[in-house]
C-alpha cells in the first residue's frame, strides 16, 4: 500500500452525495490539502460541514466544463491526485439527453487534457457507474460484463471510461475507475432527480404514498455511502489497483420491493402503495462482483443493507425539512 502523505488532492463534485463523503475520508489521511470543487447544481455546501472543520480543506464554487476555470484551480493548488466524481445525473438524461452526455464527456475530456498539456504527473481517480453494463447479463457482475448502456447518462459514462483508458495509452496516465453500484445513505439528495430511498423516505414523511415503478421485482446493489467512501480511499493507496477499473459494491441483489417495504417498516408506514408502470431505462437485475477488490486491498462490505437503511432514515429525520 502507498500512502496519501503530503498529497494535494481535489476532488470534484466534492459538494455532492458521495463527494462530500469521499471528502470526509479523505481528511483523516495525511494529506497536504483537500479542494472539493463544485457547482452546486445538485450539491450542497451544508454537505461539507464536517470537512471545513479541517484547517487543510478548501470548497470552490466553480464548473468544471469550464476549462480554464479549472486548469487554474489544478495549477494554482499544485494538485497532484484528483477524484473525479462532478456527473450529470441519470434523471437528467431522460429531459435532456444530449445536454447530459456533452456534459458528462466535456467535465472528464477537461481533466484528462489539463493533464496531458501541462505534462503534469496527477493521478486520476474517476468515478463511473454500474449502469454502464445495463441490466445483467449474468451474475454476479464483474468488471469483464459487456456494455449494454440503457440511458445517455449510462452512454456517457461508458464513454468517459473509453476516454481515460484511451489518454493512459496515448500519453502515459496514471488512472484508476471506481464502477460504483447503488450508493445509498445520509446526504442523499432528496429533491429533483432522487433516488428511491430518499424520495420514498420523503413522501412518506410528507404523508403521500409511497411509489414503486413496474412491479418491484427488479433488484439492485446497494452499498452503503460510508463504505465507498472508504473503499474508494483504500483503492487509491493500492499501485497495483492502478490501471483498472474496480466494481464497488455489496455483491447483494436487494429487491425495489424489498427496499420500500424495510422504508416503510422502519417509519411505521402501513398505508398502500402506489404502483407505476415502468421508466424507460430502468433495468431488471444488478448484483456487482467484489472478487477484484478482495484481492487488490481486502475490500469487504462493513454496513448490512438493513443497517445502512436505519442510518439513512436516522439521519433524514434529523436534518430534512418537511415541505
Amino acid at each position: 500500500m502507498q500512502s496519501l502523505e503530503g498529497k494535494n488532492v481535489l476532488v470534484t463534485g466534492g459538494a455532492g452525495f458521495i463527494g462530500s463523503h469521499l471528502c470526509d475520508r479523505l481528511l483523516i489521511e495525511p494529506i497536504n490539502k483537500l479542494i472539493a470543487v463544485d457547482n452546486l447544481y445538485l450539491g450542497k455546501r451544508e454537505n461539507l460541514n464536517e470537512a471545513y472543520l479541517h484547517e487543510n480543506f478548501k470548497f470552490v464554487k466553480a464548473d468544471i466544463t469550464d476549462y480554464d476555470q479549472l486548469e487554474k484551480i489544478i495549477l494554482d493548488n499544485d494538485i497532484n491526485l484528483i477524484y473525479h466524481l462532478a456527473v450529470i445525473p441519470l434523471e437528467v438524461s431522460i429531459e435532456k439527453p444530449v445536454w447530459c452526455f456533452d456534459q458528462n464527456i466535456l467535465m472528464t475530456q477537461n481533466i484528462l487534457e489539463i493533464i496531458r498539456r501541462n505534462n503534469k504527473n496527477i493521478s486520476l481517480i474517476s468515478y463511473s457507474t454500474s449502469e454502464v453494463y445495463g441490466s445483467a447479463s449474468y451474475t454476479p457482475m464483474d468488471e469483464q460484463h459487456p456494455f449494454h448502456s440503457h440511458t445517455p447518462y449510462a452512454a456517457s459514462k461508458a464513454a468517459s471510461d473509453l476516454l481515460i483508458y484511451s489518454y493512459s495509452q496515448t500519453f502515459d496516465l496514471d488512472f484508476l475507475i471506481i464502477r460504483p453500484f447503488n450508493n445509498y445513505g445520509p446526504r442523499q439528495n432528496e429533491g429533483n432527480y432522487a433516488g428511491i430511498i430518499p424520495i420514498t423516505i420523503k413522501r412518506i414523511m410528507n404523508d403521500e404514498k409511497p411509489v414503486i415503478y413496474d412491479d418491484g421485482k427488479q433488484t439492485r446493489d446497494f452499498i452503503y455511502v460510508v463504505d465507498t467512501a472508504h473503499w474508494t480511499v483504500e483503492a487509491s493507496k493500492c499501485k497495483s489497483a492502478f490501471g483498472k477499473t474496480i466494481n464497488m459494491a455489496s455483491g447483494k441483489q436487494v429487491s425495489v420491493e424489498y427496499v420500500i417495504d424495510s422504508i416503510c417498516k422502519e417509519l411505521n408506514y402501513k398505508g398502500p402503495i402506489k404502483y407505476r408502470p415502468k421508466r424507460p431505462g430502468d433495468v431488471n437485475v444488478h448484483e456487482g462482483d467484489m472478487k477484484l477488490a478482495e484481492k487488490l486491498f481486502n475490500f469487504k462490505n462493513m454496513i448490512s443493507f438493513d443497517d445502512g437503511i436505519r442510518k439513512t432514515i436516522k439521519w433524514y429525520h434529523e436534518n430534512l425539512i418537511i415541505d
